[in-house]
């Protein structure tokens, strides 16, 4: 398997990553069959992708022949066997849940060519665990893609100690393909990006938490102070509380107290206050997903 034979692609999953990732990779010229369990999701995700490439066309970064050829490739399902039928590649964009995903792929193992590359977008677990699910673990790699993954940049490669070397250039180039910039890393709690991500993050809400800046004054400080595009509390209620909650419980674990999770976090999250998808996280959120000054 190399990335150039690679044309149709099963994402599984049309939230917010399954749908960027559809986006891409219909951009790029692939087949994508877009699945989602939850009845109607599929078919959301596809106007989300819809939306989201207008807006391209009107920023003039897509030309309307793109734009139409590119939804022309995008199928929805609400069944994986007819999803994952005559599929190169599987991208899994799940929640955060490792016996969910492992679930996913074992059925996914069955459903597809012994050939077909598998990726999960896991931000955190530990993709080898995610791999004992299928037949030929060295099949499966990790595809880390950021939000939103249609302007987002990196793509985090993850090998795991028993990934076959030809699929993760497979991932690699695909990565490439999608105009993305890959990089390799290893298999470890966190990986690269979310384990320096989420220290900052943590450390950001500790702050908060101690009365030392309010959150806006805390991002500007980044932002200006660093060059960081976005401040650690604005990109926490972009990513959900909840889903920073989950990925600080496992990597507290595994790498130590360095990543417990402060009281605030666990108090926002349990009053419902996820981020911009609830409409308040650190900041206020609009419906239409602008954050209120």
């Amino acid at each position: 398997m190399k990335a150039t034979d690679i044309h149709r692609i099963t994402v599984i999953g049309a939230g917010t990553m399954g749908h960027g990732i559809a986006h891409v990779a219909a951009v790029a010229g692939c087949t994508v069959h877009l699945y989602d369990p939850l009845a109607g999701a599929a078919v959301a995700g596809l106007a989300k992708i819809r939306k989201n490439l207008a807006k391209g066309v009107e920023l003039g970064k897509l030309t309307q022949e793109a734009f139409e050829a590119a939804i022309a490739r995008i199928r929805s399902f609400d069944e994986l066997e007819p999803a994952c039928a005559g599929a190169d590649c599987v991208i899994e964009a799940a929640p955060e849940e490792i016996s969910l995903k492992r679930e996913i792929f074992e059925d996914v193992d069955r459903l597809t060519p012994p050939e077909a590359l598998l990726a999960t977008n896991t931000s955190a677990l530990p993709v080898a665990e995610i791999a004992k699910s299928v037949a030929d673990p060295g099949r499966l790699v990790g595809m880390h893609f950021f939000n939103p993954v249609h302007v987002m940049k990196l793509v985090e490669v993850v090998r795991h100690q028993g990934a076959h070397t030809y699929m993760i250039d497979a991932a690699f180039g695909l990565a490439e393909r999608f105009g993305k910039t890959p990089i390799v890393v290893t298999d470890s709690p966190g990986f690269a990006s979310s384990r320096l991500g989420l220290a900052i993050g943590l450390e950001a809400m500790r702050m908060v938490e101690q009365g030392v800046a309010a959150p806006s004054d805390i991002d500007t400080a980044m932002k200006l102070g660093y060059g960081h595009p976005m401040g650690p509390l604005e990109l926490t209620d972009l990513v959900g509380l909840d889903v920073r909650l989950g990925i600080a419980e496992y990597l507290s674990t595994a790498l130590g107290p360095t990543f417990t999770p402060p009281q605030i976090l666990r108090d926002m999250v349990a009053a419902g206050k996820l981020g911009k998808k609830s409409g308040e996280g650190f900041y206020r959120w609009s419906a239409e997903g602008k954050r209120v000054v």
